[in-house]
Order: C-alpha cells, then structure tokens, then sequence
C-alpha cells in the first residue's frame, strides 16, 4: 500500500466517519442510554412489584411504568415536586449522570467537523495535510466521547453502590441502545482517525 491512490483505504475512513457521525448523532438526541425500574419486594411470594420504571437520555427522561407513565420531561427539570420518583438514588443518578453530557456533545462537534475536512481532502487529492489534521479530529472526537461514557458509568456506578440494601426494594439499571451506538461510534472514530492518519503517511505533502 505504498501508491498514494489507495482507493480502498480511503473510501474506508469515509465510511467509518460517516458511521461514526451518524451513531452519535443518533446517541445524542435519543432518550435510551439507561433503563431503571424501582419497586418493592412482596413478602408474601419474594415477587417484585415495579412502581416506577424510566428510561433517560441526555435532555430527557421518559416513565413508561408507574403513576408517572407515558410522561416525558426534560432532564433538567425531572426534580419538579410533582414528578413522583421512589427513592432519591434514582433523583441522584438523573443528576450525576448530566456531568457526562458535555462530552458527547464536544465529540459530535468534532466527528462532524472531521468528516467535512476528511471529504475536502478526498476530494482534493493534493492536500494531503488535510488527511492528517482530519485524522487527528476523529481521534479527539473519540476520546472526548470516551471520556463521556467513562464519567456516566462511573457516576451511575456510585449511586448504586450507595444505595440502602433493604431487602424490601427492588431496583434494576440497564443501559439502552443509545448508549451502544455511542459506545460503537468511538471504535469507528478511532478506526477513521488512524486510517486518515496512516493515509497521510501514504502521501505526505509534495514540497513546493
């Protein structure tokens, strides 16, 4: 792979930051990245009662089981008075988990900014710079967002592990698909980064 004109390669980092895009773009504005249920566990046969079950993105929760069912509202004011939450680890991971938000958001500016100079210097063939300096674009992209995903684990994390081991609650946490097409979108980034980056060592700039 030594000729400058290696198609495949390129037409791979496109795709692969096309891909990535299109993945944390779907991850940012969807309202699937974690699931929880709250309930109670019945003495009588140790079977659970849900009471209150939610699933959150970043600017929104949504109740699809409860009192609050089928109501959606945005993630900064999910601690209205009249939102009806069972216990305060679940208000307390709503809340901690908003820390990681930036970071997404910081890597979709960047993956969106890395393909359009990434496209420029495909069609452009002359400035190969272009590969590099969008080669590296995908990479911060990539690690912004894994940052991201690191901060809303760990933060999640915590507040279960601080929550009160009554046996008399019950409590389940998953996280959604938009938190796997984030997850993907970081490997296709850095996938797209390195294949730019390589691609500029293929052809470095002619000197003038």
């Amino acid at each position: 792979m030594s000729s400058c004109s290696s198609r495949a390669l390129t037409l791979l980092s496109s795709v692969f930051g096309a891909c990535g895009l299109l993945l944390v773009g779907i991850a940012v504005s969807t309202d699937y990245w974690l699931y929880m249920e709250e309930g109670v566990v019945l003495p009588q046969n140790q079977s659970t009662e849900v009471r209150m079950a939610l699933h959150a993105g970043l600017w929104r929760v949504c109740f699809f089981a409860g009192r609050e069912k089928g109501r959606c509202v945005a993630s900064e004011y999910f601690l209205e008075p009249e939102i009806n939450l069972v216990t305060e680890n679940t208000e307390n991971i709503l809340k901690t988990v908003r820390t990681a938000t930036p970071f997404p958001m910081v890597s979709l500016f960047l993956v969106f900014t890395a393909f359009v100079i990434s496209n420029v210097g495909h069609i452009r063939p002359q400035r190969t710079l272009l590969a590099f300096v969008s080669g590296i674009f995908f990479i911060l992209s990539g690690l912004s967002l894994v940052v991201g995903l690191v901060l809303y684990i760990s933060s999640i994390n915590d507040e279960v592990m601080n929550r009160p081991s009554g046996s008399e609650q019950y409590f389940q946490y998953r996280y959604g698909w938009s938190f796997a097409f984030a997850a993907s979108s970081f490997l296709l980034k850095e996938g797209a980064g390195v294949m730019s980056v390589y691609l500029f060592t293929l052809c470095p700039p002619r000197p003038v």
